[in-house]
């Protein structure tokens, strides 16, 4: 749970009905002992996978309007600040704005940048979009990209390990960006064969990697890393899991993913388990709690009528959408049910999917 005094203003989308953005991410971070203030980028009736939506974007103005009017109250007082998608530069540079003037004033506050571009090789915000993300990173202590933001972000296309080395690399010496989790990469050949065994998929079945790299070291005397030497680019501290892929499309993912890594995150602690490093150790609970959730919503979704578990076909579906809306209705995160999986009861040492080291990631080519 959240130490006294931890407040959170959450700065992402809006839905009405349904789970993405703010409404994937306020609630958990409420079950989890954070008050937080809440800033809609854009207020939606639903999220996009539906087909239909209806509803406005928050423009720069208006986000600066309640920015000053917080400020003017003497209510901006995070101790932790979460950003996630905001269609536009304009309303980005706002955002920018702030958080340039929050850390100023409390260089201890930590920030988790969720930079929500795009993913699948598919951009869904402008494109210059991409040159504000870049100036921002510097100023957060947490990013949470897909590989394909990653790719956005470095101009690297992840192909073979080198890249992804090249890749982490840039976010850590370039943009200064001391912990990086890329939430998921699809397992291809390339990169089963660069993990070691203890990291490897005990099965055949389809599989994304979770890789978290940190600027902290890990608190193991076993470790090849050195405890005294400042850590760069090339020592970072690399830890990543297998997970294996549920059948069906899931919105709101990436949200509940970065909310648990912020809620989990604390960087002045020593982790139980010595290979750990504070990031690591938020990834492993985010991931344990994120794919159980997925798994229950996916349960639930297996018990429905037919007519809401109908396979994707787009030629069925433009000609009738509410076939496509009754499957989205269906997947929507299950986090109400879920919320013993949030507080993380009946998770342990023995079901968490934890992180593994992976030490000889940067000797490896």
């Amino acid at each position: 749970m959240a130490a006294e005094g931890e407040r959170v203003l959450s700065i992402q989308s809006h839905v009405v009905f349904g789970y993405v953005g703010g409404k994937a991410a306020v609630f958990p971070l409420q079950c989890l002992g954070y008050d937080v203030d809440v800033v809609n980028t854009v207020n939606f009736s639903n999220h996009s996978g539906y087909g239909r939506s209806g509803g406005t974007k928050t423009s720069a103005s208006e986000l600066n309007a309640i920015f000053e009017s917080m400020e003017h109250n003497e209510l901006l007082m995070p101790t932790r600040l979460l950003t996630g998608y905001i269609p536009g530069a304009e309303a980005l540079s706002a955002v920018s704005q702030l958080a340039k003037k929050l850390k100023h004033a409390k260089p201890s506050l930590i920030y988790l940048l969720d930079p929500v571009m795009g993913d699948a090789g598919r951009l869904y915000v402008a494109p210059d979009v991409v040159p504000v993300y870049q100036e921002m990173l510097p100023l957060a202590t947490v990013i949470t990209p897909n590989w394909f933001e990653v790719e956005l972000l470095t101009r690297i296309k992840l192909k073979d390990l080198v890249s992804l080395q090249r890749a982490l690399k840039i976010l850590h010496e370039e943009y200064y960006v001391p912990n990086v989790v890329i939430s998921s990469i699809p397992l291809k050949s390339w990169l089963l064969d660069s993990l070691p065994d203890a990291i490897k998929p005990s099965s055949d079945s389809e599989n994304l990697l979770c890789i978290s790299s940190s600027t902290t070291p890990i608190s193991s005397p076993s470790s090849s890393i050195s405890m005294t030497t400042p850590l760069s680019s090339s020592t970072s501290t690399i830890h990543a899991q297998c997970v294996p892929t549920l059948p069906g499309y899931f919105s709101g993912v990436g949200d509940l993913f970065s909310a648990l890594i912020l809620a989990h995150f604390l960087p002045h602690s020593t982790p139980a388990n010595p290979q750990c490093t504070p990031l690591s150790a938020a990834a492993s609970q985010a991931l344990t709690k994120t794919h159980a959730l997925l798994q229950a919503t996916h349960d639930y979704a297996m018990t429905l009528p037919e007519e809401e578990r109908l396979p994707t076909d787009d030629e069925l579906d433009a000609a009738n959408p509410l076939r496509k809306t009754r499957r989205m209705r269906g997947r929507e995160l299950g986090l109400i049910k879920g919320q013993d999986i949030i507080r993380g009861v009946g998770i342990d040492e023995t079901n968490t999917r934890r992180l593994q080291l992976w030490d000889q990631f940067w000797e490896s080519s």
